[in-house]
């Protein structure tokens, strides 16, 4: 099992690289997250941004698998499917997916809870995307939870409901304003009702018994390793296990089974939501990235915050990964820039760090400048036609995090990817 994740805060291009890849592979499995992904892959001119579904959805003969690690909102993932059979009708979504029978579910009144927390000044604001995610996996260890596998029970819709109307009943006392209570019943059931025409399956059994037959399989990670609910920039974190040993417990495989670990990175840093970013840019130079690089949610449209690349925090993810290969996208939104420039160490009163994760308020970056590559190399197709500057930097890259840089991104296209080493 190869694994691919990323790097920063999110939003790196894993989608389009694993969309690019999966014909490479027999299965797809997405190990962790929930409707909070926001994966946006470019086909046929057209952009299409996938939540929940595995990124290998889009490609022919490969099976697709959400894991025991994801939650799973059926009303979003109804919506999902319905709109990518109407984006592509070949697709057939039903024939291609297999969802794990251990994947939590997101109730209604999980996300209504979401919202309430991330508005109230009571609790601390992160800036989530209020799909109640975090409410679900709160719930899940807390065991109050429903899986995938509770909808066979026949005291699931009663269980249900119980739940809902405790928990509505619960955000009315704290003055809530709420959609009725009917209307988010009948709309879950309804997304159940459609949840049932796919196939349950118990995939840690499935996943194993097909690397044990031969079959290569691809562990897709949402968010990214500076969001890791243990590992990151705590508390402006996702709810999930982020990181490569996440794919092995999200989607039961053993690490001895794992083989690459591929890292994607952008060739600046962006993040959205609350929380430290040392090396954000808040000028001219953040504005014109974020619009030259189309840097806006996926799901919400929020502007990210921009900053050029910081070197420390990315040892630290290839560190605690164990990354093997490196993927860089969008180094050509900053084509055409005089200079660029990477944080490699901080300054943190007296003391230079040079690798980890930095939340030190009173931490200052230090940046090695670097000179812009002003050569349109969105249609190379080989690394040696790639501008000189742009060589460097990667090659700096590479020398400093001991790693290749495998793949390089030319483009938002899905065919925009040169692959730089033989392996």
């Amino acid at each position: 099992m190869d694994i691919v994740l990323g790097l920063q805060w999110g939003d790196e291009g894993k989608g389009k690289f694993i969309d690019l890849i999966s014909r490479n592979y027999d299965i797809v499995a997405r190990f962790n997250g929930g409707a909070n992904a926001g994966h946006s892959i470019e086909r046929n001119g057209k952009r299409i941004t996938l939540k929940t579904l595995p990124s290998g959805i889009f490609i022919e003969g490969v099976d697709n698998v959400i894991g025991a690690g994801i939650v799973l909102y059926p009303v979003n993932f109804k919506q999902e499917v319905l709109k990518l059979n109407a984006f592509d009708m070949n697709i057939q979504v039903e024939k291609r997916l297999a969802v794990s029978r251990k994947a939590h579910l997101v109730l209604p009144t999980h996300t209504l809870m979401d919202v309430f927390m991330e508005e109230n000044s009571s609790y601390n604001t992160i800036g989530t995307t209020k799909n109640g995610i975090g409410q679900a996996y709160a719930n899940k260890i807390l065991r109050q939870n429903l899986r995938v596998g509770d909808i066979d029970r026949s005291d699931f819709n009663e269980t249900v409901n119980h739940i809902v109307e405790r928990d509505y009943q619960q955000l009315l006392d704290y003055g809530q304003i709420l959609p009725p209570i009917t209307d988010l019943k009948d709309t879950f059931f309804d997304a159940i009702e459609f949840l049932k025409k796919f196939r349950w399956i118990e995939a840690e059994v499935f996943l194993n018994e097909s690397i044990k037959s031969g079959r290569k399989i691809l562990a897709e990670g949402a968010q990214a390793t500076l969001l890791d609910i243990d590992h990151g920039t705590y508390p402006y974190v996702t709810s999930s296990t982020t990181i490569a040993s996440g794919a092995c417990s999200g989607l039961g495989v053993s690490p001895k089974k794992v083989g690459e670990i591929y890292g994607v990175t952008k060739a600046y840093c962006t993040r959205v939501g609350n929380g430290a970013f040392p090396t954000e840019l808040f000028g001219e130079t953040g504005e014109k990235i974020r619009q030259i690089g189309n840097e806006f949610g996926s799901n919400t449209g929020r502007p990210r915050r921009v900053g050029w690349l910081d070197l420390p925090a990315l040892k630290y993810a290839v560190m605690i990964n164990g990354v093997t290969q490196l993927i860089i996208t969008k180094a050509d939104v900053l084509n055409g820039f005089e200079s660029v420039a990477i944080c490699t160490h901080y300054k943190v009163k007296d003391q230079t760090v040079v690798s980890g994760l930095m939340t030190d308020d009173e931490a200052r970056p230090v940046f090695r400048r670097m000179k812009g590559w002003k050569t349109e190399f969105s249609e190379c197709k080989d690394p040696s036609s790639l501008p000189e500057e742009l060589l460097e930097f990667i090659q700096f890259l590479e020398n400093e995090l001991e790693i290749p840089v495998s793949y390089l991104s030319t483009g938002p296209g899905r065919e925009d990817m040169i692959k730089l080493t033989s392996n």
